[in-house]
C-alpha cells in the first residue's frame, strides 16, 4: 500500500479514470451524484490549488473540516491531504475552515483565517446568499486549476489514517464496489479511505432507505455492504 493518501487516491483511479469511483445518494432528497476517478480528481486538484494558491497554506498547516459525509466532503478532505495539510475536527486555531451551512454556529467557535461555507447542493450550484464572514466554496474553487502535483511523502497524519483504513478494509479488495451507510459509518476513514486503500469504488448513502437496499445494490453492482 502507498505511504500517503494522495498516492492511495491516485492508485485507486489509475486503472480506469473513467469508471465510477464515488457515487453519492441521499434518500431524503433523492440526490444521486456519480463521479469518475477523473472527475473527483479534478475537484480534489481544484481544492488543493485553492488551499495553496488562494489561502496560502503550507505543508503541516491545520485545516478545520466541519462537514458531514458527502461527495464534496471527499473532495475537500482529499484536497487537504494532497497538500499535506493537517485536518482537525475539534475547535482549534486553523488556517482554513470548511463548514456546512447548517454548522455555522459551531464554526463561530473556531479561530480561523480563511473560511469557506458549503451548501452541499446536489449539483454544486453556487449559494445565492453567502453567510457573512465566509466565501462560497463552490464559487471559489471553480476558478482553480484541474491539476495539482501532490507534495512528496505524506502529511503528518497520513500513516496513522492509512493504518486505520487498512484495518477497516479487511475483506475488501480491488474491484469491489462498496455500499456504505454513512449514518452508521460517518468517519471518513470508513466511508472514504478504507475502500480507496484497496482500490475499491464507493456507493455512499445518506439517510439510507433500507427498503431500497436490494434494488440499489443490484443497480450499482455492489459487491460489499457496510450498513
Amino acid at each position: 500500500m502507498a505511504d500517503n493518501i494522495a498516492r492511495v487516491f491516485a492508485d485507486a483511479s489509475a486503472a480506469d479514470p473513467t469508471r465510477p469511483l464515488l457515487t453519492w445518494y441521499d434518500d431524503a432528497t433523492g440526490e444521486r451524484t456519480e463521479l469518475s476517478g477523473a472527475t473527483l480528481g479534478n475537484w480534489v486538484a481544484k481544492t488543493a490549488n485553492l488551499l495553496v494558491d488562494e489561502a496560502g497554506c503550507a505543508p503541516g498547516d491545520p485545516v478545520g473540516v466541519l462537514l458531514p459525509p458527502h461527495w464534496q466532503t471527499a473532495a475537500v478532505l482529499l484536497g487537504c491531504w494532497s497538500a499535506k495539510l493537517t485536518v482537525v475536527d475539534a475547535p482549534a486555531p486553523v488556517d482554513v475552515l470548511f463548514a456546512a451551512v447548517d454548522r455555522l454556529d459551531e464554526a463561530a467557535e473556531w479561530p480561523a483565517g480563511e473560511r469557506y461555507a458549503l451548501a452541499l447542493d446536489p449539483f454544486a450550484l453556487p449559494m445565492r446568499q453567502v453567510p457573512a464572514g465566509f466565501a462560497d466554496f463552490v464559487s471559489a474553487v471553480r476558478g482553480h486549476g484541474d491539476h495539482f502535483t501532490p507534495y512528496p511523502g505524506g502529511g503528518e497524519a497520513d500513516a496513522a489514517l492509512l493504518a486505520r483504513a487498512a484495518s477497516r478494509a479487511a475483506g475488501l479488495g480491488p474491484g469491489d464496489r462498496v455500499l456504505v451507510d454513512v449514518a452508521a459509518h460517518p468517519d471518513p476513514v470508513d466511508w472514504l479511505l478504507a475502500p480507496l486503500t484497496v482500490g475499491a469504488s464507493i456507493v455512499a448513502c445518506a439517510n439510507l432507505d433500507h427498503s431500497r437496499l436490494a434494488a440499489r445494490s443490484a443497480t450499482e453492482k455492489v459487491t460489499r455492504t457496510l450498513s
